[in-house]
């Protein structure tokens, strides 16, 4: 699990990321991303009901991706609020493709070193 300080949880942060922020996709993610005027990155995860009616599949895909992120926290540069969609299909990807996946969309981002 992330720590509170690398996590967003503001609806005005989603918001000014949704509106302001650049973006990259594949077939299971998107990845929104905007500078922000600290020295830490913070994180939003969103799964919606469309990748999975059950709750136990939502909340699967949500611990991936937080764990993902966790782990690649260091590698990953600081100073950007970023956001990650899922999209229906990401139910169906093994843990690795979605690591690869994601830290492929933040090098597009230009956010992994």
């Amino acid at each position: 699990m992330l720590s509170k300080d690398n996590r967003l949880n503001k609806q005005k942060d989603f918001d000014g990321i949704f509106k302001q922020g650049q973006a990259k996709q594949d077939d299971f993610l998107v990845v929104k991303a905007k500078p922000n005027q600290q020295n830490i990155s913070r994180f939003g995860l969103i799964v919606s009901s469309r990748v999975s009616k059950k709750a136990v599949v939502r909340n699967l895909i949500r611990r991936r991706l937080s764990e993902i992120i966790r782990l690649n926290l260091d590698k990953i540069k600081t100073g950007a609020d970023i956001v990650l969609v899922a999209k229906p299909g990401s139910s169906k990807a093994e843990y690795k493709d979605l690591e690869k996946r994601i830290l492929n969309l933040l090098k597009k981002l230009n956010l992994y070193v």
